[in-house]
């Protein structure tokens, strides 16, 4: 049974870098995806957290004020 032509060490090299190079792209790809993802889903929380302060008629500092002294307490709390 006659076979096709062989590839020689420098191709077979060579096209191991091509598919390292092509799946590199593809991983920067899938990076820069769920980059997008993770910012979404922060945006949605984001809003999420700005439509409970707007329905509970609260100002933006008053609820960096309560969360300033929450904290402050449970760092207290945390080092009794």
């Amino acid at each position: 049974m006659a076979r096709g032509q062989r590839k020689t060490i420098e191709e077979k090299i060579q096209a191991k870098q091509e598919l390292i190079e092509a799946l590199m792209t593809r991983v920067e790809s899938e990076k820069r995806e769920l980059e997008e993802l993770y910012q979404a889903k922060r945006q949605k929380e984001l809003e999420a957290v700005g439509d409970l302060i707007s329905d509970a008629g609260l100002e933006p500092d008053e609820v960096a004020e309560a969360l300033r002294q929450y904290m402050e307490s449970r760092t207290a709390a945390a080092s009794a």
